[in-house]
């Protein structure tokens, strides 16, 4: 990278991050109980604590914003490994049917434990995830299975597989639904929507290993994401082991789906989304693309999440349902533009 274009790509991660804190900011003191600046900042710096606004700003929203945040970089991170080992620009973790797996294990984990799926304590919380990477990894395991022809990963087939896999799955999921008493069932069709509602600090303590440990595995292998653009030989020559660095890739992905699905549900479309907005912006390389697709992708939830908030307050849209607005007609979009350059 010369020295103009890591001035361009340290200018766009400074605006990214610029509007994250904007973001932010809005957030925080627009809703249901508008505060200004001062009360924000008065409360976050502790010039000026107050009960209320601590329990609004510190209990309610901030972690809400903060898991909002996590959420959205790390589906839109899994969604640049996922699309770079498949090849496939339409490639995603919830178009593919890993959402389903996780959102399946999670229905299983709420069905099986009925009375106690909000639970405030720590086992019930820190077992959520384990249970949607289980998900995750059997959904990803039916689907490479059947991709797989003569002992390689047909992309073309991918897709496919993926929508019938994620279909099975959320029948699946609906069935245990109904099985539910009414108390859980409402907070698994929910959750199933794609929600952050309930948000909690103890969220996001369960969140932040996960991504902690598998975020800097993708980061550091953005240069064998570069070389699974070539094809399976010309990989090979330059020393790949290619199908040990897709299972380790799609099995980070996958894990960061797992923990992102255990919190928000199911939100689509942000692996679809950020890897396209990224490469707009930075070109093909993995290196500056992937950090690019963790700040789009959290920007799409937490923006999503405070107009699904405040569009038709009082009451509240889920999430996953705002950006399954966006996300459809952006998919269809890019499903008409391959059809054109094919």
């Amino acid at each position: 990278m010369h020295d103009g274009s890591k001035r361009r790509y340290a200018a766009l991660l400074a605006a990214g991050t610029g509007l994250l804190l904007v973001t932010m900011y809005v957030s925080l003191s627009n809703g249901a109980f508008d505060m200004s600046v001062k009360d924000v900042f008065g409360t976050l710096l502790r010039i000026d604590p107050q009960p209320d606004l601590d329990l609004v700003i510190l209990e309610f929203r901030l972690p809400r914003i903060v898991i909002a945040a996590l959420v959205g970089a790390g589906l839109g991170i899994a969604g640049a490994a996922v699309q770079g080992v498949t090849r496939n620009g339409l490639a995603d973790p919830g178009i593919l049917g890993i959402n389903a797996g996780a959102g399946a294990a999670m229905v299983v984990f709420l069905f099986f434990f009925q009375g106690h799926s909000t639970s405030t304590g720590w086992v019930p919380v820190l077992a959520m995830p384990m249970f949607g990477l289980a998900g995750g990894v059997i959904a990803a395991l039916l689907i490479y299975g059947f991709a797989r022809t003569n002992g390689r990963l047909e992309p073309q087939r991918l897709l496919l597989t993926g929508i019938a896999v994620g279909s099975g799955l959320g029948a699946v999921s609906l069935y245990l639904t109904l099985k539910m008493n009414a108390k859980d069932f409402e907070m698994a069709a929910v959750w199933t929507a794609g929600s952050i509602y309930n948000a909690n600090w103890k969220y996001v303590v369960t969140m932040l290993p996960w991504l902690a440990a598998l975020i800097p595995v993708i980061v550091r292998k953005s240069y064998v994401l570069d070389l699974l653009q070539l094809d399976e030989s010309s990989a090979r020559s330059v020393g790949v082991d290619t199908e040990k660095e897709k299972a380790a890739l799609l099995l980070s992905g996958i894990g960061i789906v797992g923990a992102c699905v255990a919190v928000s549900g199911g939100v689509g479309f942000i692996g679809l989304m950020a890897p396209h907005i990224a490469r707009r912006l930075v070109g093909l390389t993995h290196a500056r693309m992937v950090p690019v697709c963790g700040i789009a992708g959290a920007l799409l939830v937490m923006a999503s999440d405070w107009i699904g908030r405040v569009a038709l307050a009082p009451s509240e849209v889920p999430v996953g349902i705002v950006v399954a607005i966006i996300g459809v007609p952006y998919f269809v979009y890019l499903l008409y533009r391959q059809k054109r350059k094919g």
